[in-house]
Order: C-alpha cells, then sequence, then structure tokens
C-alpha cells in the first residue's frame, strides 16, 4: 500500500509556503502547485492520477492546507491563496516539515473541537483515495470556484477595451449612478467614464473613472497620473484587472484632498455580482454569469 507520509506533505507545505510568502498578494493555486511540483521531484505515484479524477499530488497539497486555513496560517479567495502573518511566522518556528504540518494539524484540532458536535468526521486517506466528508467538499467547492474564477478572468481580459469600459459603465448603472459620458475611441485625457449622482450633476460630486485591463499591477507612477485629474469636488475610481501594487494603494489611501477608490477585478465582479439584479437585461449579458449551488463546506 503506499503511502504518503507526513514528513512527505510537510515538505510540500514548506515549499508552499516558501513560495507564497514571496507574493505577499497572494498567488493562484494552480501556479502555486505548479511550482512546488517543479521544486519538489514527484514520484511516480505522487504525479499519478486518482480513478475519480484529479491528480494525487494536487488532491494531497489541497487537503492538507485546509488545516494551513484552519490554522489561520492562510487564506484563500477566489483562487488566490495569501499566506498570513500567523503563517510566516509558523513557517520561521518549525522548520522541520513533519513539525510544521503536525502543528497545523494540532490547530485543525483545536478549531474542530469548538467547532460543534455531530459534524461529519474529517476524511481519511485509504490508499490516497480520498473518502468523502467535509473537507472533500471543501476541496471541490475550492477547485470549482478556481475554475470559475478563471474563467471570468479570462473573459474579461480579452474583452474589447472599449466593451469592457461598457461593462464598468453599466455597473455605475446598476448602481444607481447616472453615467453622463463614456468615451469613444481615442485619447480621453486619463479618463474613460464621468458619472454623477443625480441625473442632471447638479448635486453631489462628479465621478472620474479610468478603466485599464493591464496584465501588469498599476504603480504609484500610473496611479499619479489619473490622481491628478482629480480635484476636491471629484471622486476619482480607478479600474484595474491587475490590481495595483502596495505602493499605489497606499499613496491612493493617503490623499488628503481627493477621494480615490481602486477596483481590482475580484472586487469589479463582487460588485457585478451584488448588483446583478439590477443591471439592464442587454448589460447582463456582457458579462453573463448564472449561480451555482454546491453543498457548503462545514466552516
Amino acid at each position: 500500500m503506499a503511502e504518503i507520509t507526513r514528513r512527505r506533505t510537510g515538505e510540500f507545505l514548506r515549499k508552499l509556503f516558501e513560495l507564497l510568502i514571496t507574493e505577499p498578494a497572494g498567488m493562484p493555486a494552480g501556479a502555486a502547485l505548479s511550482k512546488v511540483a517543479a521544486a519538489i521531484p514527484l514520484t511516480e505515484f505522487e504525479s499519478g492520477m486518482y480513478p475519480s479524477g484529479g491528480q494525487r499530488f494536487e488532491k494531497i497539497v489541497r487537503f492538507a492546507t485546509v488545516d494551513c486555513v484552519k490554522a489561520g496560517w492562510l487564506q484563500k479567495t477566489k483562487g488566490v491563496w495569501v499566506v498570513t502573518e500567523a503563517g510566516q511566522k509558523a513557517f520561521e518556528k518549525f522548520k522541520d516539515p513533519e513539525a510544521f504540518y503536525k502543528e497545523a494539524c494540532r490547530l485543525y484540532g483545536l478549531w474542530k473541537a469548538e467547532r460543534d458536535a455531530l459534524s461529519t468526521p474529517k476524511p481519511v486517506v485509504v490508499d490516497l483515495e480520498i473518502v468523502s466528508g467535509p473537507d472533500s467538499r471543501r476541496v471541490t467547492f475550492e477547485e470549482a470556484e478556481e475554475h470559475a474564477w478563471a474563467e471570468i478572468e479570462a473573459f474579461l481580459r480579452t474583452s474589447d477595451p472599449f466593451e469592457f469600459q461598457e461593462i464598468v459603465a453599466d455597473l455605475l448603472r446598476a448602481m444607481g449612478y447616472h453615467v453622463d459620458w463614456v468615451s469613444p475611441p481615442g485619447k480621453d485625457g486619463g479618463v474613460d467614464i464621468i458619472a454623477y449622482t443625480d441625473p442632471l450633476g447638479a448635486s453631489g460630486p462628479r465621478i472620474k473613472v479610468q478603466v485599464k485591463r493591464w496584465k501588469s499591477k498599476v504603480d504609484t507612477d500610473g496611479l499619479r497620473s489619473f490622481v491628478a485629474t482629480i480635484n476636491s469636488a471629484d471622486v476619482g475610481i480607478f479600474v484595474c484587472l491587475a490590481g495595483f501594487t502596495k505602493d499605489a494603494a497606499d499613496y491612493a489611501r493617503n490623499q488628503e484632498t481627493r477621494r480615490i477608490t481602486l477596483i481590482d477585478a475580484r472586487r469589479l465582479v463582487d460588485l457585478w455580482v451584488e448588483h446583478y439584479e439590477k443591471l439592464a437585461d442587454e448589460a447582463r449579458q456582457s458579462l453573463p454569469l448564472i449561480p451555482i449551488y454546491f453543498l457548503a463546506p462545514q466552516d
């Protein structure tokens, strides 16, 4: 009977944390797992597939990260994994791979003990065929969420630039704002959309929006040129699918006289889902989403 020891699992987790710690903003789960597999040569068994589908290595690490999440060491959001401050401290304290994983399991046990009794037992591994249970549902949910998010993100990144502007404009309309102008093709002076809080723009601030589908994050210089177009009576919204560097986010937050809101792909989609029912029918077709229900993982 082939087995994966706690030490081996700990080696995978230590390498995963080592990689994630170098990316404070996090890393997509699939990319992180691929990097771990590239850094640690897998045995034939580990690189093999389960009869039900899925690589053994990937399933092993995904199940082990459930312990890390409950230990407070790892956060997962829309398929992006981020090591917490507690996780960084644990990584420094428990340098032995087996001890690292055992501590995560111990903290998981404490979390589980505090949870309501009468919960389905944590799944066990028999010849590395994962038995169903709440953690199995969690891993299935995470994989489905990652796949769905990857498709949504790819859809947005490959959309026409002006169609993407309209998506943002439609979202503003659904949120109750009155879009006065959307930039036509050509130079826009750093502003792609102008909106108001009332139909005539007679009250409230003028809202200026810049929209970018960039694959790289907006840095401070990129943000500074947009901020220069915003006066004290305006509100500035910068939408960039790739997000913003930490320095850029700090720069926006520390503005004294200008109000700047930064929106990355994840926040944009969250807002789209939140206001989906208020979108015009035609607008929904520009980014059509449909809910799919899963049996909820136990928290």
